[in-house]
């Protein structure tokens, strides 16, 4: 078991790991919209949301030696179903066929408040 950390993805908020590689595959953590940069929000809504919790979820399977081509496996984590469909939509600018299976479940709340959480599952 490999523990996967970078800084062009947000530090973990809590006792987690930023993706663990094992076996050959990665699996990341959700990712919620925080700018490393920042430490904060991206400004805007869902699409801006779902843009950065992807580049997040991207720069750690980078760090892992892996890419988005390779994700088997996707959960997102809405705090409103009805932010689906801009949420598809910028999902479908990071993935290309084959895709990967995907979980798509609405939520009461998200860590911060967040719109969007995203996880995945590479091999590597």
């Amino acid at each position: 078991m490999k523990v996967i950390s970078t800084t062009k993805a947000p530090a973990a908020i809590g006792p987690y790991s930023q993706a663990i590689e094992v076996n050959g595959f990665v699996y990341a953590s959700g990712q919620i919209p925080i700018d490393p940069a920042t430490g904060q929000f991206v400004e805007g809504g869902i699409k801006e949301q779902t843009r950065q919790s992807l580049t997040n979820a991207q720069n750690i399977l980078k760090e892992a030696g892996t890419d988005l081509s390779h994700v088997v496996k996707t959960t997102v984590f809405l705090s409103d179903i009805a932010n689906f469909a801009p949420m598809n939509e910028v999902y479908a600018e990071f993935f290309t066929e084959p895709y990967p299976a995907r979980s798509a479940v609405a939520v009461k709340d998200l860590p911060k408040g967040a719109l969007v959480e995203i996880e995945v599952v590479a091999v590597k």
